[in-house]
């Protein structure tokens, strides 16, 4: 095909997900060492999750623990994912990230959104309704404070502001700075449903689809389509090479140890709190391949065979591939990360997801095109 990838690039995504029991210090410090390790092993962008008021999900503004990585780093990408557009003002993200892509000469990805717990959503007193439309109304006053000097002004549903009557251009006061990579750094909008609303606006803007971890394989190939769709009605080529997809891959050395840690480990536990989560309120509808699938076979064991992939390299190989034949080709796979509740196997993990599985991967995909 026209518009298939030369090669698959990885990187990874952490929520964070720690448990409670374990001091915050400690897991920003797992964090931080997380990163430098998945530099070391070639992963080329890193992206952290926004939290407000989780014990579980601990990193409350992404951009600080960016920033602090800065200096331990000096290639990989970085961003949050994704910013919580409706529980910010819109100015303040603006000047905020620009003055972290100037920390990070150009190192910073985006990736908008708007955040989806409910207690951050109380907290901000933000219906979640009005989740979408805020995000867009947001995204582009952002992106116009970046285009122009002042005067600035807006006047929207969610926000208004006006910044004319003290901006000064002899004491040059009064304006908001531009990013280091002009016109902005890379946009990604995260994917989480069928007929995905971000996927839409993704496809018609030209920023970055994400698909969710979340959701399983079906939903993520309809989540390209409705981008692609939304690109070509606006005269736009989509390109899978900026197709990211995530996915939550546990390897061993061999897939009984795989499927046995994963059972018991951080990354099976996460799959149940989230399932949690959603008993309290959505239902378990995002899990699913089929929307009439009953919440209560939404378990592990069904998990184990769509969002969580885990098993040695052969058996991984054999899952990704089926899943690319059910989604297509994409660019970048995003693996995600969870507490280290044993060290040494997820240590284990992403050396072989880096030295062995991407290559096979690669090889497999783009290594027999003529």
């Amino acid at each position: 095909m026209d518009d298939a990838v030369q090669q698959i690039d990885y990187g990874m995504f952490i929520m964070p997900y720690h448990s409670p029991d374990k001091p915050l210090a400690q897991g920003y410090d797992e964090d931080l060492e997380l990163i430098v390790r998945a530099e070391e092993l070639g992963f080329k962008e890193f992206w952290i999750g926004e939290h407000h008021t989780m014990k579980y999900e601990t990193i409350v503004m992404p951009e600080i623990f960016i920033a602090r990585a800065l200096g331990e780093t000096s290639r990989i990408r970085m961003g949050p994912a994704p910013i919580c557009l409706n529980q910010h003002h819109p100015a303040h993200v603006a000047s905020r990230l620009a003055f972290l892509d100037h920390l990070a000469k150009g190192r910073l990805n985006i990736c908008f959104g708007n955040g989806s717990v409910t207690a951050d959503q109380e907290l901000y007193s933000v219906d979640p309704k009005d989740g979408g439309a805020m995000m867009r109304e947001a995204m582009d006053v952002i992106l116009d404070l970046w285009s122009h000097d002042p005067p600035y002004s807006h006047n929207g549903k969610f926000w208004q502001f006006e910044l004319k009557k003290t901006v000064d251009s002899e004491s040059l006061i009064g304006y908001i700075h531009k990013p280091y990579q002009l016109p902005h750094p890379p946009i990604a909008l995260p994917g989480t449903s069928r007929n995905s609303y971000s996927m839409k606006i993704a496809g018609q803007r030209g920023y970055q689809p994400f698909a969710h971890c979340l959701v399983a394989g079906n939903i993520v190939a309809d989540q390209w389509l409705t981008y692609a769709a939304a690109a070509t009605e606006v005269g736009r080529t989509p390109q899978r090479s900026d197709f990211k997809v995530a996915r939550s891959i546990f390897l061993a050395d061999t897939t009984a140890e795989a499927v046995k840690r994963v059972r018991t480990n951080s990354l099976g536990k996460n799959f149940e709190y989230i399932g949690g989560l959603f008993d309290k309120g959505l239902g378990r509808r995002i899990y699913k391949r089929d929307p009439d699938m009953p919440d209560a076979q939404c378990n592990l064991d069904y998990l184990m065979t769509e969002q969580i992939i885990a098993g040695d390299v052969d058996e991984v190989l054999r899952r990704l591939l089926l899943l690319i034949e059910e989604t297509g080709e994409f660019g970048t796979l995003i693996l995600m990360s969870y507490d280290w509740d044993d060290k040494p196997a997820w240590l284990r993990n992403m050396e072989l997801f880096a030295k062995e599985l991407m290559p096979a991967l690669n090889q497999a995909v783009c290594g027999k095109r003529p």
